[in-house]
C-alpha cells in the first residue's frame, strides 16, 4: 500500500489551482490498511525521533494550515501520539494579544521556534497573516503598521511584502537549522458541512463548534482563493507546501505521518559517539564490582 507523494508536494516553480486537487484522494489505502500503516508509521516516527533529539542538530518545524473542521488537532494526536512528549510541543495560535500585536506580525512566533533536537508544531502560524487578513484586511488595520492607516493602502503591494517577509524568515530559520514541513489539509466544502453537522449531533462535541465558525464559512471562496495565494507564493525549495487530501482523516493521518518521517529520514542522522570502549569496560568494572 503507498500514496504518490508528488501528487501532494507542490512544486515551488507552477502555480497551483486548488480546485484541481481531490480532497477525496487515498492512494492505494483504504480505511483498514491506513490505519494498520498508521501504527506502523508511530513506531518509526518514535524511532527516528529519538535519534533526531539525541543528534542534536537539527530543529523540526510543522506547520498546519487549513480551514475550520479539516482535522488538525485529530493529525498531531493520532501522527505525533507515539512520540516522546520531551521532545515535542504544540502551540495553538489564536488571536493575537494586546501585547502581541505591540510587535510585528512574525514576533510570537519566533518566541515559540524549537532549538536543537526539538519538534515544534504549529497550529495555524503566521500564515493567519495572509489568510484570515486577507479575507478580513480591516484586522490589517489593528496591527498598527506606519502608514498602513487605511484599506486602500491594504493593497496587491502590501501582500507581496508580506509574502516576500515570511518567505525571508523561513529562509533564516532554515539556514540556522531548523528544517520546515509545511501542510495544508484540504477539505471539502461538503465534507465541512457534514463534520460541522456531526458537532451540532454528538454532545461531546458541541464545545468543538462555534457560531463564528459558520460565519466564516459563508466567505469559503476568499479563504480558498486566499490559501491558493498563500502556497504560489510562499512554496520554496527549502519550505515547500504538501496539499493534504482532507476529507477522510484516515488517509490525511498517514499522508502526513509519512511525509514527516520522510523528511526527518533524509536529515542523515545519527547517535552521537558514545565515550571510548575502554572508559566504557571501565565504568562497567566499577559497577558490577560495588
Amino acid at each position: 500500500m503507498d500514496f504518490d507523494i508528488n501528487k501532494l508536494l507542490v512544486n515551488p516553480e507552477t502555480k497551483i489551482n486548488l480546485e484541481s486537487y481531490d480532497t477525496g484522494y487515498t492512494g492505494d489505502y483504504n480505511k483498514k490498511s491506513a490505519k494498520n500503516a498508521l501504527k506502523e508509521n508511530t513506531k518509526e516516527l518514535r524511532e527516528i525521533q529519538e535519534m533526531f533529539y539525541a543528534d542534536d542538530t537539527y530543529s523540526l518545524l510543522i506547520i498546519l494550515q487549513a480551514s475550520d473542521a479539516a482535522g488538525k488537532d485529530g493529525a498531531i494526536r493520532h501522527v505525533l501520539g507515539g512520540i516522546n512528549p520531551q521532545g515535542c510541543r504544540v502551540h495553538s495560535f489564536k488571536s493575537p494579544s494586546k501585547n502581541e500585536l505591540e510587535h510585528d506580525f512574525i514576533w510570537r512566533h519566533y518566541q515559540a521556534l524549537p532549538e536543537r533536537g526539538m519538534i515544534e508544531i504549529f497550529n495555524r502560524s503566521y500564515y493567519e497573516n495572509v489568510l484570515v487578513t486577507k479575507v478580513h484586511p480591516d484586522y490589517i488595520l489593528g496591527e498598527r503598521i506606519p502608514d498602513i492607516d487605511t484599506l486602500k493602502k491594504v493593497n496587491d503591494e502590501f501582500w507581496t511584502n508580506r509574502y516576500k517577509r515570511i518567505n525571508d524568515f523561513e529562509n533564516h530559520i532554515y539556514h540556522s537549522g531548523t528544517r520546515i514541513i509545511k501542510f495544508f489539509l484540504n477539505i471539502s466544502k461538503e465534507e465541512q458541512k457534514n463534520r460541522f453537522i456531526a458537532r451540532l449531533d454528538t454532545p461531546e462535541k458541541n464545545w468543538k463548534f462555534s457560531t463564528g465558525d459558520l460565519k466564516e464559512r459563508k466567505y469559503w471562496n476568499k479563504y480558498r482563493k486566499a490559501f491558493e495565494e498563500m502556497i504560489n507564493a510562499t512554496g520554496t525549495d527549502i519550505a515547500p507546501w504538501h496539499i493534504i487530501p482532507a476529507d477522510n482523516k484516515w488517509f490525511s493521518r498517514i499522508a502526513i505521518g509519512k511525509i514527516i518521517y520522510q523528511t526527518m529520514k533524509e536529515m542523515d542522522l545519527s547517535y552521537p559517539k558514545a565515550e571510548s570502549q575502554e572508559l566504557l569496560d571501565e565504568a562497567r568494572k566499577q559497577l558490577i564490582s560495588e
